[in-house]
């Protein structure tokens, strides 16, 4: 995942024939919780030792608890090539996932169901594209982002949010602010100076880094500071820029910037 760039990958089971998960940068996260507990004796072997499929049955008995056994996996979440973009959209949304795969509608005698991925970022590109060419029969498009109730606001802004905007220093304890991301189901976490005055981002796929010679063996995470871990993310993939805009941004021109990958 780490060499190809990937948050997330499909996984084959060969006795159904068929893609029956993902495995995610979460998993990776809940993966470096579990083993950090024996950090003394971990190391790349300990990983190693593990299929893929062990870890989704304890990931069920890391959620499950005590009722673990009544517990089954939920089916994959997926989308077919003939469903339509507000259906896959408000799939991704409801079921607060960042992709979904899309299968083929019927199956041919290659057997393999996956075409693709799709994503949020994917489908607004698309949207955006069509939307340039008519945005005069769409007037919501140029309202300012603030005038429109949607996004998550600091509570200094005097707006009313469903839900309290996450920030994070970079003194905060890298486990905190993945706590954040996994308790909250957010992709990412505005990283803020003492003035509240946006530094960086750190994303769940971020965690990625810590694959890259392995780190996540040489490091105890629960000593990991947040600027320690955007350090480690530098030195692998090179600083970067963060996306902005501004209260008085269009709607249009919000989704715009939303739908650069």
């Amino acid at each position: 995942m780490h060499d190809e760039g990937l948050a997330l990958v499909p996984l084959w089971d060969d006795g159904q024939g068929t893609v029956t998960g993902m495995l995610t940068a979460s998993d990776f996260v809940l993966i470096l919780r579990k083993l950090q507990r024996n950090i003394r004796v971990l190391g790349h072997e300990e990983l190693e030792m593990h299929s893929v499929s062990a870890w989704k049955e304890a990931k069920l008995q890391y959620y499950g608890g005590a009722d673990v056994a009544g517990m089954q996996r939920r089916p994959l979440v997926h989308v077919k090539d003939s469903d339509n973009l507000r259906d896959v959209a408000l799939t991704i949304i409801q079921n607060e996932i960042s992709s979904v795969p899309i299968f083929k509608s019927s199956m041919d005698i290659s057997g393999i169901p996956l075409l693709n991925l799709a994503t949020l970022p994917g489908i607004l590109k698309f949207l955006c594209s069509k939307l340039q060419e008519q945005p005069e029969g769409y007037p919501i498009l140029r309202n300012q982002i603030s005038s429109i109730p949607i996004g998550t606001w600091s509570q200094h802004t005097g707006r009313a949010s469903t839900r309290q905007l996450r920030t994070s220093g970079l003194s905060a304890p890298l486990i905190t602010c993945l706590d954040f991301l996994l308790e909250d189901r957010i992709s990412s976490i505005p990283i803020v100076d003492d003035n509240g005055s946006l530094l960086d981002v750190y994303s769940l796929s971020d965690i990625m880094a810590l694959a890259e010679n392995d780190v996540y063996a040489c490091i105890e995470l629960e000593q990991l500071t947040v600027e320690n871990a955007l350090e480690l993310q530098y030195q692998v993939n090179g600083r970067r820029q963060c996306h902005t805009c501004l209260s008085t941004s269009t709607l249009l021109e919000v989704l715009d910037q939303l739908s650069v990958p």
